[in-house]
């Protein structure tokens, strides 16, 4: 199963989000739903950078590990951007999940106090 952590700050801004696992719906290369969530989740990254010019803090592993933070002290115009795009990837990865939630399981965590 993939496992999808969003974690928001107290404000509900997304922080970061980190995924890792992998489906087991198909034999690899074939598997619609790794591809899916890979897809959306590089190409939303892909999207803050290329149209914010901000990188984010990245960790990738070879064994489907994904994580990424959100840089702070950002221009609010900028921050506002990168939080449009990453509440679109959590649409897209949402979609997945109501058509295949028992491959893929996303939790929404909430930080106390910033």
């Amino acid at each position: 199963m993939i496992e999808i952590t969003i974690n928001r700050t107290v404000s509900g801004m997304i922080q970061s989000f980190e995924m890792s696992g992998h489906a087991l719906f198909a034999d690899r290369g074939k598997d619609i739903i790794c591809a899916g969530v890979s897809a959306v989740s590089v190409g939303s990254i892909n999207a803050v950078h290329e149209l914010t010019g901000v990188t984010p803090d990245i960790e990738h592993r070879a064994d489907g590990f994904l994580r990424c933070v959100v840089p702070d002290q950002l221009p609010e115009d900028i921050y506002e951007k990168i939080q449009l795009i990453l509440e679109a990837m959590v649409v897209s990865l949402r979609t997945i999940e109501e058509e295949y939630g028992k491959h893929i399981k996303i939790t929404f965590k909430k930080q106390e106090v910033e």
